[in-house]
């Protein structure tokens, strides 16, 4: 693996720090083999009854604003603020949604979804199945659709939201609270994002990961970041 993406997650700390030096930290296993928190993490942080990485999703969000959501091939990646702008930028192949769907590139289903979110975000994912009638006796394709926006860097997951007991402590797993990047981030995206090609976007990012991954191969980033 690198030795210049190698580090230890121990505490939160520790991943925020990672998140605001590499600007890109996927969660789970990739290609790249060393890229992800799944093989830098403490055993303690990662399965145990003790707060750890799950937990803290919610407050890395929050305390470093960067992106979160299924980025990489449908799995779990942090994206810091400086580098989500150029990721979606590429990603979005420089179309905002409303020229996407202009130019046929958008499938109806993920404007239906895009519709009933970008005006309410962030809302929670429970909140936005209820409001477009998915579920088992109603619309299909939410996960797929939610998954697909990702993807393309037109939503991104802004918190996790915790149920409470009666003494108003948080269990359960967290749900997903939906933000698009132009509410999250803020000015500095929405200034941001366009400002290159969408391909000096792409090499803008590759040079960076090749720097902090130079023992992987220039393939196997490039079907990373696809």
């Amino acid at each position: 693996m690198s030795d210049v993406f190698d580090f230890q997650i121990r505490t939160r700390a520790d991943l925020v720090r990672a998140v605001e030096q590499f600007g890109f930290v996927p969660f789970f296993k990739n290609r790249i083999q060393g890229f992800s928190l799944a093989e830098h993490a403490a055993p303690e942080v990662w399965f145990s009854d003790e707060e750890g990485l799950w937990e803290w999703k919610g407050p890395v969000i929050r305390e470093t604003g960067c992106a979160y959501g299924k980025f990489f091939g449908g799995k779990a990646v942090y994206v810091s603020r400086e580098w989500f702008p150029d990721f979606a930028n590429y990603r979005r192949d420089g179309y905002d949604f409303d020229a996407l769907w202009e130019d046929g590139k958008a499938r109806h289903a993920d404007k239906a979804l895009y519709e009933l979110l970008e005006p309410r975000a962030p809302i929670l994912s429970r909140a936005l199945k209820d409001l477009g009638g998915y579920g088992k006796e109603g619309r299909k394709g939410f996960d797929v659709s939610i998954t697909r926006l990702q993807h393309l860097g037109y939503v991104l997951i802004s918190d996790f939201v915790y149920d409470l007991d009666r003494q108003g402590r948080p269990y359960g797993w967290g749900v997903a609270e939906y933000s698009t990047p132009e509410k999250h981030l803020g000015a500095a995206f929405r200034k941001n994002v366009y400002r290159r090609t969408p391909e000096e976007s792409f090499e803008r990012i590759l040079r960076h990961l090749q720097e902090i991954l130079p023992n992987a191969s220039e393939k196997a980033l490039r079907q990373l970041l696809k």
